[in-house]
């Protein structure tokens, strides 16, 4: 049961997408740039950041990211966390609560990259922003097994994504992934698409559908690097996947972990019941906190194994 100041900051939430989708739907004159600032404030308000923590702006090869440094830092431990919006309206802003919350637990730097995202910038602009950002990570010598992954909604699917473009390019593998309500298939042909649909309060499978046009363009939503449950994922690192029982996207998040584990990946699948997408956000709900503390506990013993 939600708390009533939960279940305040979930109707803000509510709230703050509306003009989203009246922008998706042709039903507004306000510009993408205006919507996203708009949404982004909203979140900053409704899930601020902690105390003890600091940020900045910085580059990482181009591309612009907000770096998150908590007081207590451990040195060369980073977590490259990846934003959700459904490549379309998400930004850093919006998770300096989250980013935050997850720096000072890991006791790491935060690089929250800035990716450009569609309709401007469709597919795979999203992708290959957040992998040059990571890519300048390696570049700068940040030890590999010092290194993780994590990420939310469209995101959770690109921890996946980027965990593969780093094998491909030869580089070592970070020591671990968290893939957060995962956006793992744009097909949205599963059964919890129709069976959850009305029931995640925060997610419907009409937004979706909306959300993947605008990004996708022209490319098929079976495209792997979309999709990461149609893509070769063999020799990744550890994964954490953690997604909500009352989600659009449950199905396709057990999909994406039963494809991992089938590949003999490493893979932890978390079912919260009664969550919803993204929960994550609510710092001080104790289902929140609980789930990030289980995230930030995977993350600290895959880096423990990798430095071994």
């Amino acid at each position: 049961m939600m708390s009533p100041e939960d279940q305040k900051r979930l109707a803000g939430w509510q709230n703050a997408a509306a003009p989203l989708g009246a922008i998706l739907l042709g039903q507004s004159t306000q510009s993408w740039e205006e919507g996203r600032a708009q949404y982004m404030s909203a979140l900053d308000r409704l899930f601020p950041a902690p105390e003890g923590v600091s940020f900045e702006t910085v580059e990482m090869d181009g591309v612009s990211a907000m770096l998150v440094t908590p007081d207590d830092v451990i040195d060369g431990k980073v977590l490259f966390y990846i934003h959700g919006g459904g490549y379309v309206h998400g930004g850093t802003l919006a998770y300096r609560g989250l980013a935050g919350r997850y720096a000072k637990a890991l006791k790491a730097r935060v690089y929250v990259p800035d990716y450009r995202q569609a309709p401007e910038h469709p597919y795979p602009t999203p992708l290959d922003d957040t992998y040059r950002a990571l890519k300048s990570l390696y570049d700068a010598g940040v030890a590999p097994t010092k290194l993780t992954i994590s990420g939310d909604s469209a995101g959770g699917a690109m921890v996946v994504t980027m965990m593969r473009k780093v094998r491909d390019a030869g580089l070592p593998l970070p020591a671990a992934g968290v893939a957060i309500s995962p956006w793992a298939d744009l097909t949205h042909s599963s059964k919890s698409q129709y069976e959850r649909d009305g029931i995640d309060p925060v997610c419907s499978r009409e937004f979706l559908m909306l959300l993947a046009k605008e990004f996708l363009g022209n490319t098929l939503p079976s495209d792997p690097d979309a999709s990461p449950v149609f893509a070769d994922v063999r020799g990744l690192p550890p994964t954490l996947i953690q997604i909500g029982e009352n989600e659009v996207m449950l199905s396709d998040a057990m999909r994406l972990a039963t494809h991992l584990g089938e590949n003999r990946v490493r893979t932890s699948l978390e079912i919260w019941p009664g969550m919803f997408h993204v929960w994550h956000l609510f710092g001080g709900m104790p289902e929140a906190d609980d789930a990030l503390r289980n995230a930030v506990f995977f993350l600290e013993d895959a880096m423990t194994k990798a430095q071994a």
